[in-house]
């Protein structure tokens, strides 16, 4: 994807017909200090801002809308329109909060865009935050990623220092920015926008009812609008080369570019920034495929909490409305390859320890459902399931899903649910022998010295 004519303000975006890959936010992860200010604005840093600055508000709003932009936290919801949803200003604070609680098993892409190009996310938090009339930001980052949350401090201080940040915002855009980052205590469950709030005033995460919803009572009960990285992320781009050039990208409904995270079983794992509407056929092949003398057993679109696909979805187009009509969900394309060397019990066990180990403990389906899902899976793993547990594990999660205060309930009843439908027979085996004695764990390591 290129833009012929790389003019401050594109009133005509010129550009390539997108190819199998098209990197906009991972585009510079390969230049020489790629993370500072200087090498950022040599390649173009900051021309997306420079034309919000000439736009208002209101037209901001419309042109994200009119990029057809998702969000990239996972459920897909449209940035412009929930943009939008925040009432009239009434002349007190509102607040933008980008979620970098990047926490999901397998999900990788969050980060490194922190620790590679941080200016694009400040960047795109200054677009956000002029569009919205913002004057305070925060970054809410997990705690225990302490290298990333330094390089963005710096990354902060460099924008500042610069005076990127000095005026253009607030509800009369005419006041400074101030940008946040703020390091977590290292909890899944504040993935969940609305426990991200309550940790970012100092409470214990735990989701809130809704509504309110956070575009009339977020932050400090203000109107709040909350977004992923990638999300953020990907404005700058937007506003650089135009809507046009945005949506010329991936298919009818899911518009645009993405980050796809490939890991497991691939001879060469990594990020893959390609249009919407790519197959997993496709990236399996430029991650040099499945690793040499072994075949594809089962894959996640996005992530631990997508229901599982097998090697019959590989054609599948990566877009939400063709993933979810083929039984899953695209999520944060957190897409993890596993081969025939691996057991799916092992597997959705480690899921399901994640799971009940992370769950706030707020809602009773969630708290004592992983707890008892743990158990059975343990003991299937272990090769001493007793009679009916099959049935009793499909029984808890099924009284999870849909039952429990959040997501989280729904992410942990869906590896189980999903692992019985397709491999019901591995399931079963559990009674009476180890997931280790059927599928060996040292042929399934990916690393020498693990075998």
């Amino acid at each position: 994807m290129s833009d012929q004519n790389p003019a401050r303000e594109p009133r005509v975006p010129v550009f390539t017909e997108p190819g199998t890959l098209t990197p906009a936010v991972t585009d510079m992860w390969d230049r020489k200090r790629s993370w500072t200010l200087k090498t950022y604005r040599a390649n173009g840093g900051y021309e997306g801002l420079a034309r919000a600055r000439r736009m208002a508000p209101d037209e901001l709003v419309d042109l994200v809308k009119a990029s057809n932009l998702r969000g990239r936290g996972g459920a897909g919801f449209p940035t412009g329109l929930k943009w939008s949803f925040l009432p009239a200003p009434d002349g007190l604070p509102r607040y933008l909060v980008v979620n970098a609680d990047e926490s999901e098993p397998g999900t990788c892409k969050d980060i490194p865009t922190i620790m590679a190009n941080p200016q694009a996310l400040i960047e795109g938090v200054a677009i956000c935050s002029r569009a919205i009339g913002c004057d305070h930001a925060f970054i809410y980052l997990r705690g225990e990623v302490a290298h990333a949350y330094r390089r963005l401090l710096r990354a902060v201080a460099e924008a500042k220092d610069s005076g990127l940040l000095e005026d253009g915002f607030g509800l009369d855009g005419d006041r400074p920015l101030t940008i946040t980052a703020h390091a977590g205590a290292g909890a899944y469950i504040c993935g969940e926008e609305t426990a991200l709030l309550d940790s970012l005033e100092g409470r214990r995460g735990h989701p809130r009812l809704k509504p309110p919803f956070p575009a009339a009572q977020g932050l400090y009960a203000r109107p709040t609008v909350i977004n992923n990285v990638e999300t953020i992320s990907s404005l700058p781009g937007i506003l650089a080369r135009g809507p046009e050039w945005y949506s010329s990208m991936g298919t009818e409904k899911s518009k645009g570019h993405g980050i796809f995270s490939v890991s497991g079983h691939v001879a060469h794992p990594g990020q893959f920034e390609a249009p919407f509407g790519i197959t997993m056929r496709e990236l399996i092949a430029l991650a040099g495929g499945v690793r040499e003398g072994h075949e594809l057993k089962f894959w996640v679109p996005g992530g631990s909490s997508t229901p599982i696909f097998g090697p019959e979805e590989l054609d599948v187009p990566l877009d939400y409305e063709s993933v979810a009509g083929a039984g899953s969900m695209l999520g944060t394309r957190a897409l993890q390859v596993f081969d025939e060397t691996v057991s799916v019990v092992r597997v959705v066990t480690r899921w399901t320890e994640f799971y009940q180990h992370e769950s706030c403990g707020k809602c009773t389906p969630c708290r004592e459902g992983t707890y008892w899902m743990r158990q059975i899976m343990l003991r299937l793993e272990a090769g001493r399931g007793l009679p009916g547990d099959v049935e009793k594990l499909e029984d808890i999660a099924s009284n999870i899903a849909g039952r429990s205060f959040c997501a989280l309930g729904d992410a942990s009843a869906t590896p189980i649910l999903s692992g019985i439908k397709r491999f019901r027979a591995e399931f079963e085996a559990g009674y009476t022998t180890a997931a280790a004695e059927l599928f060996p764990y040292a042929a399934s390591a990916i690393v020498e010295s693990a075998r």
